[in-house]
């Protein structure tokens, strides 16, 4: 069956888009703008790129020739401008057009750049505390043309009408809007002021606000007074700088440590990075401010620093940075990367600044910031050969730079990880031994690259052998007195893979030290699970991978009085429990976590000890 030439033309002809107004406002609401209050943003926004266009028309006319003026007193929220403002049939394309900007138009297209705003659906936003938006607009381009008023309304209807010039006797635009009763939050005349100061405060073009009173909110209240604290000139650089950190507590809610301007022209863009004065959670990145042309884009832009910059906090203002269609963000782009970059090179230069020239500065600085400074030593080499000698770290000697470290000690030992620290830091310390604790983030990798700033120290991990060849044997009489002693300790903590030795170190307090690697753990749970599974696949496996299994070392101090009493011990299941006990002792030391026999141990071997003294008692 064939269709008539007439239905299949039909059939196939092209179709219009029917757009649901009220479901597209949802959509922006719930899913492109963060919250109503970004109407007045956009109405500022659009009022300021009239003003731009306007300037673009008459350049000779003084910065401050025209001007924004919000004006809301419960009832009503008004935003008017000098603007370019438009014509009847402007108003046609881009007001009744979604998607569609006046700023693209082709008469402006090479001032595009000049513009706040790139996506022409700005205006739609009104609908968020509206149910009708009313503009009335006089053109700026066409002496003698009429005023245009334009109504839209929230179904998706719009009206327009010329009226007498007097109805606007000056080009510009007014935008009024007559709130919902749900919208009160976002249109009260001090919410309306507050939001104005918020995303406005430094806008070039002068921008006041009335709230209808006559009173200290009354006409000419300024909205941004003063220019970027950064674009004002200071008698002298103190004063500079003291202005600045005021402005970053301001904002920030906190006094930096230090203000670093940033300034970049190729991209127009100027500000400043506040050091923050504690430290913050190792990979939490904190917001920064980014205004663009002087509107506040976002509180949050993670992205215009790299990661390890976690230390600062950027109010910046920009040029050419390209935001997102919700103008919340900034859109991912080669622009964005390279000024990532060249703000990281800007902190680059402000540590080698303070490492130079102001020893107290750096060393507050590394104080609170010494983790952020050590992710970025690990990549940046520079930062590396500046600051790894003043970099704090753990030792044996407490917490300490590298360079006094390197110092006392020709010989740098590091450990793999805190625990093996802990098990061994009092007693390399009394040996004479310089341990690093290389457990934290980077540190260890970081220890082992010294010799690169410091060629004469010298870098080695830590392990057992190194540590149990500075303790020193008892003498052979006593050996023998304790080796009956020493076989049933073998015995008891055969189960844990544990060997036992005699030997005296300092300090004489430490009864007893465990040492063990968290490799050798592993190590030896691989060839218990490679015996259990004896004669299978996994057997096979396990088997073929097999070491000899390293065996965890207690080592009794003899010098300690304890193990002089429990080395004398006769009485077989006493001298099961105390080494039971000491071993116990010695793993709660080593800080690691417990294994459940171990757990099971400890707190059988106390129970026997005190029914032990129990029974003795009585």
């Amino acid at each position: 069956m064939t269709l008539p030439e007439n239905a299949a033309h039909e059939a196939g002809a092209d179709r219009t888009f029917q757009v649901d107004l009220r479901g597209l406002v949802d959509l922006l609401s719930h899913h492109l703008y963060s919250s109503p209050r970004v109407y007045l943003r956009e109405l500022m926004q659009n009022a300021v790129d009239a003003l731009t266009a306007r300037h673009a028309l008459a350049p000779d006319a003084p910065a401050n020739a025209f001007g924004v003026r919000l004006y809301a007193d419960g009832s009503v929220v008004r935003v008017e401008d000098d603007g370019v403002g438009l014509t009847e049939a402007d108003v046609h394309a881009f007001l009744a057009t979604i998607g569609r900007s006046s700023k693209r138009a082709d008469r402006i297209a090479e001032q595009r750049g000049d513009f706040i705003g790139q996506f022409g659906i700005g205006l739609l936003s009104c609908f968020l505390v509206a149910d009708e938006i009313h503009v009335l607009s006089r053109s700026a381009r066409t002496p003698g043309a009429p005023a245009v008023e334009w109504r839209g309304r929230g179904d998706g209807s719009y009206t327009v009408r010329t009226l007498p010039a007097s109805a606007r006797p000056a080009p510009g635009t007014t935008v009024t809007l007559t709130p919902r009763t749900d919208a009160g939050e976002w249109t009260s005349p001090a919410r309306v002021h507050a939001l104005a100061r918020h995303f406005g405060s430094l806008l070039r073009h002068p921008v006041t606000f009335d709230d209808g009173t006559g009173g200290p909110g009354g006409p000419g209240r300024s909205v941004n007074p003063e220019p970027a604290p950064w674009s004002r000139t200071h008698p002298t650089p103190g004063a500079r700088a003291r202005a600045l950190a005021e402005y970053g507590e301001e904002v920030f809610g906190f006094r930096p440590l230090d203000t670093i301007e940033l300034d970049l022209p190729a991209v127009g863009l100027k500000g400043i990075a506040c050091v923050l004065p504690e430290a913050v959670p190792a990979g939490r990145r904190h917001g920064h401010r980014v205004h663009v042309k002087g509107m506040l884009l976002s509180e949050q832009a993670e992205e215009i620093l790299p990661e390890w910059a976690f230390f600062v906090r950027c109010v910046v203002d920009a040029e050419s940075l390209r935001p997102t269609a919700s103008r919340e963000s900034l859109y991912e782009d080669d622009t964005l990367a390279a000024v990532r970059d060249a703000l990281a090179g800007r902190l680059r230069d402000w540590i080698a600044r303070a490492a130079a020239s102001d020893p107290d500065l750096l060393h507050r600085f590394l104080q609170a910031h010494h983790l952020a400074v050590k992710s970025l030593a690990v990549h940046d080499d520079e930062i590396l050969r500046m600051l790894l000698p003043w970099l704090p770290f753990e030792t044996t000697d407490g917490h300490t730079t590298l360079d006094e470290f390197a110092r006392t000690h020709r010989t740098v030992l590091v450990t793999s990880t805190v625990e093996e620290f802990r098990q061994v830091a009092a007693i390399a310390s009394a040996a004479g031994l310089g341990v690093v604790n290389g457990g934290y983030t980077y540190d260890r990798e970081l220890v082992h690259r010294l010799p690169e700033i410091r060629p004469e120290a010298s870098v080695a991990d830590l392990d057992p052998e190194t540590l149990t060849a500075h303790l020193d044997p008892v003498d052979r009489e006593t050996e023998l007195a304790a080796a009956a002693y020493l076989a049933r300790a073998r015995d008891a903590l055969a189960v844990f893979d544990c060997d036992v030795a005699l030997r005296t170190f300092q300090p004489a307090s430490a009864p007893a030290l465990l040492v063990d690697s968290r490799e050798a753990r592993h190590e030896r749970t691989r060839s218990r699970l490679a015996r259990e599974q004896e004669g299978g696949l996994w057997g096979d496996i396990l088997g073929a991978l097999r070491q000899e299994a390293p065996r965890a070392q207690l080592i009794l101090n003899q010098l300690n009085p304890l193990v002089r009493t429990a080395v004398a011990i006769d009485e077989p299941e006493l001298a099961r429990t105390s080494a039971e006990a000491l071993y116990g002792q010695a793993v709660m030391l080593s800080r690691r976590p417990l294994r459940p026999a171990e757990s099971s141990l400890i707190n059988r071997s106390f129970l026997d000890l005190l029914a032990h003294a129990l029974r003795k008692d009585s």
